[in-house]
C-alpha cells in the first residue's frame, strides 16, 4: 500500500465518522495517464470526435492513476458500453 493511503488511513484513526462523511464531498483531481508517443501541435488542432490517437501503452498494460499528482494505483483501460473505462489493478 503506498505511503499517501498509508498516511490518509492512520490520520483517519482518530477522527470521527461524520467529519469523514463531509470531508467525503471534497473534490480531488483524479488523473489516469496515457503516453502518446510522437504527437505535434498539429496532431492537436487535428483532434475530431471520433479520431484515433496512438498510444505508447500495448494492449492491456497498467497505466499510472494518481490523486491531486500523487500516484495511488495502477490501472489498466477496458470498453464498457461503448464507454472507455479504467479498472485498478493495483495500489500503489
Amino acid at each position: 500500500m503506498s505511503d499517501f493511503i498509508a498516511t490518509v488511513k492512520q490520520a483517519a484513526s482518530g477522527i470521527p465518522d461524520d467529519l469523514w462523511s463531509e470531508a467525503g464531498w471534497l473534490k480531488c483531481a483524479l488523473t489516469v495517464d496515457l503516453r502518446v508517443r510522437r504527437f505535434t501541435v498539429r496532431d492537436l488542432l487535428q483532434l475530431e470526435p471520433g479520431g484515433i490517437v496512438e498510444t505508447e501503452n500495448v494492449n492491456g498494460a497498467d497505466v499510472p492513476v494518481q490523486v491531486n499528482s500523487r500516484l495511488i494505483a495502477w490501472a489498466e483501460f477496458e470498453v464498457v458500453a461503448q464507454r472507455i473505462a479504467v479498472r485498478l489493478t493495483e495500489l500503489a
